[in-house]
């Protein structure tokens, strides 16, 4: 599990990328990532390309982004999801709730 982000030289763009495995062991390095990026109206991108498993918790802690993401009045994006991650996206409804980019 690896957590990385980066947040883009005029600061209205953060991008956390989670590698391997996103379950409850990355819970409090995925807070890390966003919880001190407070900036109205930017955009938070969360790239899922290298993301190989993701449970429930991950679910759970994408809800939590959303929230402080609206809370800022700013955009949620999950970028590139393979097959699988997708796959549970779906099931959940995810693509409802935030945008999704193939």
């Amino acid at each position: 599990m690896s957590i990385k982000k980066v947040i883009s030289n005029d600061n209205r763009q953060l991008i956390i990328t989670i590698e391997d495995s996103f379950d409850f062991s990355s819970h409090q390095q995925f807070r890390n990532a966003y919880s001190e990026y407070n900036i109205v109206g930017s955009k938070v991108v969360v790239d899922l390309s290298k993301t190989t498993y993701m449970d429930s918790s991950a679910l759970g802690m994408l809800l939590l982004l959303k929230d402080h993401v609206e809370a800022l009045t700013g955009k949620l994006i999950i970028f590139k999801p393979n097959a699988t991650v997708l796959k549970i996206l779906e099931i959940a409804q995810f693509h409802r709730l935030m945008n999704i980019e193939p």
